[in-house]
């Protein structure tokens, strides 16, 4: 990857375009600007996503899932992309329905190639109402789905954006976002990782 841009692709895991959509596409824009990276992006919103139902025709068929529907647009851009950065609104304690259906989803990606995402450098980004509202639980989930895929989890490393990238929206969606310095210095911490990691990899 060190001679090469990074590709990336950055998932907005919210069923709005509010402050989860705003953070992940200012990820993307700083990666781009700042390292050269090469982009993509992804919204659940308006998206027509079906639950995984186990029903192991991916596992059968090994050529993708039984469902036809806007997962198909997803699917080549997260094999194309060198890293993701999965973001999500705090529900509850947890990521999005949404977003944790479309990792459900990805089953079919494994079982058609086993090794498809691994290798590949992961992030977390999550947006709260509160600043302290699940944030962290948040993206340890994300990484949890990045270490049973064989992937790389970054965060922002030690005295900062530990884990990875939280935002506080006070409710105020993008604006919200937008107003928080520290949500954009996880941002930039994070990202900058990210690259560092990347550069330590030759084809």
């Amino acid at each position: 990857m060190a001679d090469k841009k990074l590709k990336i692709i950055g998932i907005s895991g919210s069923p709005r375009i509010a402050s989860t959509d705003y953070a992940v596409k200012l990820a993307l824009s700083y990666a781009a600007e700042k390292h050269g990276a090469e982009t993509a992006y992804f919204s659940v919103h308006k998206k027509q996503i079906n639950f995984c139902i186990h029903c192991d025709y991916c596992v059968r068929k090994k050529e993708g899932c039984i469902h036809k529907d806007d997962m198909s647009e997803l699917y080549p851009k997260l094999e194309w992309a060198d890293a993701w950065i999965l973001g999500s609104p705090v529900y509850q304690g947890a990521i999005s329905g949404q977003l944790k259906t479309l990792l459900d989803r990805l089953r079919a990606s494994v079982a058609k190639k086993k090794s498809v995402f691994v290798g590949k450098i992961g992030a977390g980004l999550a947006s709260g109402g509160d600043r302290v509202g699940g944030q962290e639980p948040v993206i340890k989930t994300m990484h949890d789905f990045f270490i049973i895929n064989g992937m790389i989890p970054v965060g922002g490393g030690a005295f900062g954006a530990n884990l990875g990238m939280t935002f506080w929206s006070k409710d105020k969606k993008a604006e919200g976002a937008a107003e928080d310095e520290e949500g954009i210095k996880s941002i930039h911490r994070t990202i900058d990782h990210m690259i560092k990691l990347a550069s330590r990899f030759k084809d």
